[in-house]
């Protein structure tokens, strides 16, 4: 699967995205996350575990209960702020 970083994400880690191959370990959303955050280390975990963290599969917004596919690509955007 192919995941994306979008904006803060993408600067503070200094990655536009990587290809993540789906095991049972990245089932759903909240799995692909605790997955990332594993292998990245603690910093991702701040940032991943955002309650309001924007996620998108195959270009729709998703819950963290979302299931994903080899197939799919999942963005992950930080929580959008105005004015």
């Amino acid at each position: 699967m192919q995941v994306l970083y979008f904006a803060s994400i993408r600067e503070q880690f200094d990655i536009e995205g990587e290809q993540i191959e789906c095991t049972a370990d990245t089932a759903n959303v909240q799995a692909l996350i605790d997955f990332l955050c594993e292998i990245h280390g603690e910093p991702w975990g701040k940032v991943l575990g955002d309650p309001n963290l924007l996620v998108s599969v195959n270009q729709e917004l998703a819950s963290l209960d979302a299931p994903l596919s080899a197939s799919d690509e999942i963005a992950f955007f930080p929580p959008v702020t105005g004015g």
